[in-house]
């Protein structure tokens, strides 16, 4: 009889206040902690290769998922790449990933929340299992529940940290729907080339430090260069003075004119680019100075 009258209030809840049953469905979202790992295209393995695991230091691995023909570990983390299908693509960004503590949990959810997703989870040979939707602007966005991965690093890999991914977002609306009002992104910093315009919003994941980055204000058909810049992926380090050098004593060397500089979130930061002119970028965990346009509003990631 109480089990009855309990239910009967909690319907009457409902009726009161439609909010109640989504604010039920929105805490049953599973953790989302990081980026796992982003995939991009190649028409150049030997070169990329050579830039990863000589001149960055990392070490190279089998492939993890299908149509893979290179993965680099950064930690825990890996940037891996697969064949062009057409070679002539501006856009080299095959799919960002970000790990959850429950894959399925966070299938059902999105599901429930209207998001179009496989039947089931693929689950992967070392246990891990994961699955891939498509954000509003159509960017392959995966979600892995990781399963026994120990970190692989070099003594001297210039990183052991992915901090952050971007790609060029034309519509922040929708996008901020997806990742902050479903999945609980939140702002970590903003801002521009111009005190009073933002191109850039850094999206940090609900529970941790990592970050996806809008590149906004871009125009609709950019050619292979700027889609490159735009759509890349960073990695941390804590003295860019010194991972310059580790880099220098691995045999690179500057080009053209790129260089070390602070940006405008008052971060050290240093642009390479593999043959493709997808930018892998180094940059600083902590501001060195004040950043411009903003103030941060979450964590800095640190080197683990």
């Amino acid at each position: 009889m109480k089990r009855a009258i309990l239910w009967t209030m909690f319907l009457v809840v409902l009726a009161l206040d439609p909010s109640a049953f989504a604010q039920q469905a929105s805490a049953k979202r599973p953790k989302i902690t990081g980026i796992d790992h982003v995939d991009f295209y190649t028409t150049s393995p030997d070169a990329n290769k050579e830039l990863y695991t000589v001149k960055l230091g990392l070490q190279s691995a089998n492939a993890a998922e299908p149509g893979q023909i290179q993965r680099f570990m950064v930690g825990t983390q890996w940037i891996g790449y697969s064949t062009a299908a057409d070679p002539k693509t501006v856009d080299r960004m095959d799919h960002v990933a970000f790990a959850t503590d429950d894959c399925a949990a966070l299938r059902t959810y999105l599901a429930a929340h209207g998001i179009k997703v496989p039947d089931s989870t693929t689950q992967w040979q070392d246990g891990s299992q994961s699955f891939m939707v498509r954000d509003p602007e159509g960017h392959n966005i995966e979600f892995v529940q990781v399963h026994g991965r120990i970190q692989i690093s070099f003594d001297d890999s210039v990183s052991r940290r992915i901090i952050h991914v971007g790609f060029i977002v034309h519509h922040r609306d929708a996008e901020d729907h997806f990742y902050r009002d479903l999945l609980g992104f939140h702002v970590y910093w903003h801002g521009g080339m111009q005190p009073d315009r933002t191109d850039w919003v850094a999206m940090q994941v609900p529970d941790g430090t990592d970050w996806l980055e809008y590149m906004l204000n871009i125009q609709p058909n950019p050619d292979l260069h700027t889609t490159g810049v735009m759509n890349h992926v960073s990695i941390g380090v804590i003295d860019m003075k010194q991972a310059q050098a580790k880099l220098e004593s691995h045999g690179w060397k500057t080009p053209g004119d790129e260089h070390a500089q602070i940006g405008k979130d008052g971060k050290w930061q240093l642009n390479l680019f593999d043959p493709d002119y997808t930018r892998i970028e180094l940059m600083e965990f902590k501001p060195a100075q004040k950043p411009c346009c903003s103030e941060f509003q979450g964590p800095h990631p640190q080197e683990p």
